[in-house]
């Protein structure tokens, strides 16, 4: 005898929206995921952000398709009720499964031993420079190379955050260790737990990390109302000092990023020593001892505290045309606050990023983030794959009208500086006011 369905409406399933009772729904299956969200390997902010909600495409996006067996042991007995999938949904849905057939998850090319090769050639340079040479001009240009370097390693650090590219997990474990905490000072478990949120909720005021950077920056006059961090748990307070800092934006932005290195060290620091429970914690903590090793004891070999100051300096300096080129992907991008929504998954993504054009011989410099948009939607795919893949994203964009932005640097920089100047504008006119009410 057939047993019939258990159905419950999408409103009901919105209940279940709290850490202590969460609920999601994958192809119409409800879940109880409670207690998965305390061991889910991609953190538990990413499954917050879609408590109680349909999230198909997200889960499809982060998850390979041995995944889907580990939903059973969630299934509530639930299926939703009146679930329909759009035609956008369909659509990206049925990409996903063309690539996982065409193989291009698992193509990764040699870009994983180039980029090896690569960062051992300019760190060898570098020591090299520093160690057995006199000159200042040969230190400054050292300086510039670990620069390019912690480039080159971050990108490596980001391919094994989003899939594996060692042999295996615990290799894969050991290189995001290794890239992230030992040569570059920044905590692989850091950046997993903004990254990830980041993607799932791409430029929501409130819910993505990379939009948040009062009191120095603001992308939107939304943010002047002080809103509150669902990522921090703190309000994202617009005073006196971020209305100075916020009005002068588009002339502090390029000073600003060449030192923001500075705060992604503090950023490490506080994660790795706060109460939040951290995965690896240990093997943090060391890789960041060892960085914090050789890092100044390589300053210190320079022969005076001019050539060290300004050795730092330009190592930051270089490694800030990274942080730029991430702001590029977003902040000019459009924006909205409130939760992630599931349902359109696709349609969040080519409204929240914005592709850099360039030529393919200028793919290493970027590290495949140039297609920004192509990540976002399939964030597992090797990023030797994404050029190839950039047509098929420009035409799905097209056929359901959804925008498409590709910009040369040059013009990005622009778009980023006007979106900046048009949050500083209005801020200026907020501090006046407050200066002429309170004299």
């Amino acid at each position: 005898m057939a047993v019939s369905k258990k159905y419950i409406t999408a409103e009901e399933l919105k209940k279940h929206n709290k850490r202590e009772d969460l609920w999601i729904s994958v192809q119409g299956k409800v879940y109880n995921v409670t207690d998965w969200i305390k061991q889910h390997p991609g953190g538990d902010i990413p499954i917050l952000n879609l408590a109680g909600q349909e999230a198909t495409d997200a889960f499809i996006a982060f998850h390979p398709g041995t995944a889907w067996k580990y939903l059973d042991n969630f299934f509530t007995g639930y299926y939703l009720q009146d679930y329909e999938v759009s035609e956008v949904s369909r659509d990206y849905r049925k990409l996903c499964v063309e690539f996982t057939k065409a193989g291009l998850f698992e193509k990764k090319g040699h870009g994983v031993i180039c980029s090896f090769c690569f960062i051992v050639i300019l760190l060898f340079l570098t020591f090299y420079g520093v160690l057995f040479s006199d000159s200042f001009l040969i230190h400054m240009l050292c300086g510039a190379l670990l620069g390019l370097t912690w480039m080159q390693i971050s990108y490596l650090g980001h391919d094994s955050g989003h899939y594996v590219i060692m042999t295996t997990r615990g290799f894969n474990k050991m290189v995001q260790i290794l890239s992230g905490n030992c040569l570059t000072g920044i905590s692989i478990a850091w950046w997993k737990w903004t990254h990830n949120a980041h993607h799932v909720a791409c430029n929501s005021l409130d819910y993505d990390p990379d939009l948040q950077h009062l009191p120095v920056f603001a992308v939107s006059p939304n943010l002047f109302k002080s809103l509150n961090s669902m990522f921090y748990g703190r309000e994202l307070t617009f005073d006196s000092l971020a209305k100075f800092f916020v009005s002068y934006q588009h002339f502090t932005f390029y000073p600003i990023v060449c030192i923001s290195r500075v705060n992604l060290f503090v950023q490490t620091l506080l994660l790795l020593f706060s109460k939040r429970k951290v995965p690896d914690r240990f093997l943090n903590i060391l890789g960041i001892l060892i960085f914090w090793t050789w890092f100044p004891l390589l300053v210190l070999t320079l022969p005076n505290g001019t050539e060290r100051v300004l050795f730092v300096l330009t190592s930051f300096a270089v490694t800030g045309i990274q942080h730029v080129q991430f702001c590029l992907n977003h902040f000019a991008a459009d924006v909205y606050v409130g939760q992630p929504k599931g349902n359109d998954w696709f349609e969040k993504q080519t409204a929240g990023t914005i592709d850099i054009a360039c030529s393919p011989q200028m793919d290493w410099f970027f590290g495949g983030l140039q297609f920004q948009l192509e990540h976002h939607l399939f964030p597992r795919l090797p990023r030797c794959q994404l050029r190839k893949i950039s047509p098929i994203v420009q035409e799905l964009c097209k056929k359901h009208n959804l925008p498409y932005r590709s910009l040369s640097f040059y013009e990005a920089n622009r778009w980023t500086i006007r979106t900046l100047r048009t949050a500083a504008i209005q801020a200026r006119g907020l501090l006046w006011e407050a200066v002429n009410t309170h004299g």
